[in-house]
């Protein structure tokens, strides 16, 4: 049974977690204290729960909690060297666990277990870091707080700050909390009900505070030209955008994008002090770690031709790697990790909006999400008095923190399509859905394609929603609507990296019964279609200059010359030419092209549901149902081929382990003889 602490921390957490203006994802902690009994002793022990390391109070489990003895943890007081050994503490929390299971103590696991009350909230509320980021912090807090709030000058997270805080709360038996410099907040209570009210009153009377003392517009005033463009020129520049500035921000590693364009963001890039504001930096750990600690902001108005918006973001770009990287070699250590990259995780264009970029969707969405805290943190703090982030020194200290590279290092390895966009048409049922899924599967974020929105939307929510997968209406005879894909694409993720051409139909007709609207519609879908969806996503492939994999989903009866098909058979043979002609013209840009040639997929075919599985089996003289048998049984290796199997030939094919493959047809057919590919040479 879960203990009455446990239980009223997770609820305490998930409230809090879910406010944005209390703590942002995966930031801060909360615990309790406890009495248990030992089961190796039978005696009653007092522990702690505590958020682990790199968990979410919004979605806190007792899984994710950390469970430590009081006793040894305090008594690291008796043998803690001194601050300069702060780090070497983390590894002594292990010595203090009570159980097994559970999640790695987080750094911030002293600040809890020092303080002397049973419950304790460490928090990132944007309120709270105004006020410790304003160069009177100090002064500040007292006016706002009185002798309820203490004031923590500033050091860096670790043993030390907790044996500072524990001894403020004892020598400040009046106080609730306290405001840590350039950082966040800490509440504790007697009870979880006493802390979370604590926590709330500290952020709400910050807000107050500001909304009554502030000054109007702290970022100045409106810039002229650099107001936000209208909805659609918004977001028709930012489409056009997001695949260059995609590229800039994985020149070290291959990111995801995201794109905000809300009133925060456009208010900041229209007024005069943005340039000078977004240079000072991020300041709470937590927003540089994931921002870095400044953004790339384009210095032009977003009525400037884009050529010439291009031109200058690439030369920003050169500007802030090289400044990044002075910027390293100026606090690096001998013993500092590596620089882990030079590129931009917030790039900031004025009138247009904020595109974050991170190594999933998830992490760029929530890099955009912090730098709109920080947004809020310098209006807050500007309003008050001066913006005063910690020194640059101390962000690298935390940025390039041993500790912090080890909890990188623990990640699990990136999967095989980690960081990669696909675009798969006819993405709905079929082959299109048993691909869009194992794409997913593999690390990739996936755009699905369909006719049919229903099933490519619900398909998108089964995948875990937006953050892997979304939906787009699309029929790809219309050269509009492939152009409203492509913008959907690099709205949502940045760009594309895989096309995976899928859709089609088939009308099974013997020659003398097909009908020029058949040949058409045929042609329209799978050759023309197929077409203009590789010609508009290798713009931008190019744009990226990422690479890139287009795979068209051809057949085997592009060389099979089975009766009663001409129509469709002409349409997949005009596909698999197209592989071999697009393999040789988009080479020098690093776009392999590929095509995989199934047969006999009868398993949640759309194709075959809607009438072609009839036809067929009245051509061969057997039962629908046993359609999918009777394929089986004409190949070599007697084995259905289904919608997996053609899926599995996707990943492998558009993955580094065929990097040197182009202009390939793969068969994944079970063996049909009569369709093996034949090659003549004159040599």
């Amino acid at each position: 049974m879960t203990p009455s602490p446990v239980s009223d921390l997770l609820a305490r957490s998930h409230r809090l977690g879910s406010d944005p203006r209390t703590t942002n994802y995966a930031g801060g902690n909360t615990s309790a204290k406890g009495t248990v009994n030992d089961p190796a002793t039978g005696e009653p022990v007092e522990v702690m729960w505590i958020k682990g390391s790199g968990g979410d109070l919004g979605t806190l489990t007792e899984s994710g909690l950390s469970v430590l003895r009081i006793d040894r943890l305090r008594g690291l007081t008796s043998v803690f060297p001194g601050e300069d050994h702060d780090d070497e503490m983390v590894a002594h929390f292990s010595y203090c666990l009570h159980g097994s299971g559970g999640s790695a103590p987080s750094i911030d696991t002293a600040m809890h277990g020092l303080v002397e009350l049973a419950h304790v909230d460490h928090l990132h509320p944007d309120s709270g870091i105004a006020l410790a980021t304003a160069a009177n912090g100090r002064d500040l807090t007292r006016q706002c707080f009185g002798d309820s709030v203490v004031w923590v000058p500033w050091r860096r997270p670790g043993f030390t700050l907790g044996l500072d805080i524990a001894q403020i709360q004892r020598e400040n038996p009046q106080a609730i909390g306290c405001i840590l410099m350039g950082h966040g907040i800490t509440a504790w209570g007697n009870t979880s009900q006493e802390c979370e009210q604590n926590s709330n009153h500290i952020i709400r009377a910050a807000e107050e505070f500001i909304q009554e003392h502030g000054r109007a517009n702290p970022f100045g005033d409106l810039v002229s030209g650099y107001e936000p463009l209208p909805e659609d020129q918004r977001t028709a520049l930012a489409a056009q955008l997001a695949p260059a500035l995609r590229g800039m921000a994985s020149r070290d590693r291959r990111m995801i994008g995201h794109f905000n364009d809300s009133h925060v963001v456009l208010d900041f890039l229209s007024r005069e002090r943005h340039p000078d504001l977004a240079m000072l930096g991020t300041s709470c750990p937590d927003h540089f770690l994931r921002t870095k600690i400044r953004p790339m902001v384009l210095d032009l108005p977003p009525t400037t031709p884009i050529n010439q918006l291009l031109e200058r973001l690439h030369e920003l770009h050169e500007q802030y790697r090289d400044e990044y990287t002075a910027y390293y070699k100026r606090w690096a250590t001998p013993d500092s990790p590596a620089m882990r990259g030079a590129d931009p995780a917030i790039i900031l264009v004025p009138g247009i909006g904020m595109f974050s970029f991170g190594a999933n969707k998830q992490t760029a969405r929530i890099a955009g999400e912090f730098y709109i805290n920080a947004i809020n943190v310098m209006r807050g703090a500007e309003a008050l008095s001066v913006y005063t982030p910690i020194p640059e020194q101390e962000k690298f200290r935390i940025e390039y923190w041993g500790l912090e590279e080890a909890k990188l290092q623990r990640l699990p390895a990136p999967k095989k399509h980690a960081g990669r966009i696909a675009l798969v048409t006819g993405g709905g049922s079929g082959i299109g859905k048993a691909t869009a899924e194992a794409l997913v599967r593999h690390g990739a974020v996936v755009v699905i394609a369909d006719r049919n929105y229903s099933a490519a939307s619900s398909l998108a929510e089964q995948l875990g929603g937006s953050d892997y997968a979304i939906a787009v209406d699309v029929d790809v005879t219309h050269e509009r609507a492939i152009h409203q894909m492509i913008e959907s694409a690099a709205l949502a993720f940045g760009g594309i990296d895989l096309v995976v051409n899928n859709a089609g139909l088939s009308l099974s007709r013997p020659l003398l019964d097909t009908t020029s609207e058949d040949w058409d519609v045929q042609h329209d879908v799978m050759a023309r279609g197929s077409f203009l969806v590789s010609r508009e996503s290798a713009r931008i492939m190019i744009t990226q200059g990422l690479g890139g994999d287009i795979i068209y989903i051809a057949s085997k009866n592009s060389v099979f010359a089975g009766p009663a098909n001409i129509a469709y058979s002409a349409a997949k043979a005009n596909q698999s030419h197209q592989v071999r002609l697009l393999a040789v013209e988009l080479g020098e840009f690093g776009i392999r092209v590929n095509g995989i040639a199934p047969d006999g997929v009868v398993q949640g075919s759309g194709i075959f549901a809607g009438g072609w599985g009839a036809n067929r089996a009245a051509v061969y003289g057997v039962a629908e149902e046993d359609l999918g048998a009777y394929y089986a049984q004409r190949t070599i290796l007697k084995r259905e081929v289904t919608p997996t199997n053609v899926a599995a030939a996707v990943v492998a094919l558009a993955s580094e382990d065929f990097s040197r493959t182009t202009g390939l047809i793969v068969p994944v057919d079970s063996g049909v003889a009569a369709a093996f590919q034949r090659y003549s040479s004159d040599a």
